[in-house]
């Protein structure tokens, strides 16, 4: 298997705090902190950071918070990508910003609309082969951004509902990370069992469940390490000693024994491939 490269940052999303629910109204937000991070993986304020809000039902809004939270924090060189389909994927203008950046940032909104309309395009096999082969090259989302960058995607689903089959609504991502299912929102929205039925349905991958306001850097497609205030929740399947999920009929509760999890916050480290905690030490300083 190659070894790949490139840096990706899944961020688990934070909206602003407005009373409203709807996104017209809570524009997407993300805490210093972690943007920070995604700056300093890309090379530095002179990078060059391409936003993509595709997601997004407001993205020319989300592009200038982006543009604006990136400009707080020193970058000179940032561009908003504005892809509402697939044509738009394959122009010159796009290809040449996804040729060119040093970071391409995923907004929030709806996942299912990054697959749509940039999913088998020419910008997403370029994202793909400089992921793999560009040491330094950063691809970050948060919420919708990072759900999208795993082969099996969580489309959607029931909180409520958890843990009845049925639940969670899977589709295919951008297969960045194919050994990875990535939930957002995760604490707030009380998503463990539509994460738990996603990895019922496919044992042999690893869900993280991302809290807002916390991202995970993620290095040769396998070294973790978590950035932010809150918390990753680990689900790993491969120790499962019974699974029903397959038999069941759809709305029936499932049954998951010997499901592995792990709680992780703030510099605690994962590897994908040995499925292992390295947990910082008390008296190290947060990342």
């Amino acid at each position: 298997m190659q070894k790949i490269k490139g840096t990706l940052i899944p961020i688990g999303g934070n909206e602003d705090k407005g009373i409203e629910e709807s996104e017209i109204y809570t524009l997407e937000f993300i805490d210093e902190g972690i943007l920070y991070h995604v700056v300093k993986e890309a090379g530095g304020v002179d990078a060059k950071i391409v936003v993509i809000p595709t997601a997004s039902s407001i993205p020319v809004e989300v592009g200038e918070n982006y543009l604006t939270a990136f400009s707080t924090l020193g970058c000179k060189n940032v561009e908003v990508l504005d892809i509402r389909s697939k044509e738009d994927s394959e122009t010159e203008h796009a290809i040449e910003l996804i040729k060119s950046a040093n970071c391409v940032m995923f907004s929030g909104g709806d996942q299912s609309k990054i697959t749509d309309k940039i999913g088998g395009t020419i910008i997403h096999t370029i994202l793909a082969e400089r992921f793999v082969n560009e040491a330094g090259f950063v691809i970050a989302g948060t919420s919708a951004g990072a759900m999208a960058m795993a082969n099996e995607m969580i489309a959607g689903g029931s909180a409520s509902e958890s843990f009845i089959k049925g639940a969670v609504n899977m589709y295919k991502g951008l297969g960045l990370i194919p050994e990875l299912i990535i939930d957002t929102h995760f604490i707030r929205r009380g998503r463990f069992g539509r994460q738990s039925e996603a990895v019922a349905k496919f044992p042999n991958l690893i869900g993280f469940g991302l809290a807002e306001d916390t991202g995970m850097i993620i290095k040769n497609g396998n070294d973790c390490t978590v950035i932010g205030s809150g918390m990753v929740i680990v689900f790993d399947g491969s120790t499962l000693t019974h699974n029903n999920e397959k038999i069941l009929e759809e709305g029936t509760p499932m049954t998951m024994a010997n499901l592995t999890i792990h709680v992780l916050s703030n510099g605690d480290e994962y590897s994908i491939k040995t499925r292992k905690v390295k947990v910082l030490p008390i008296e190290a300083p947060f990342i």
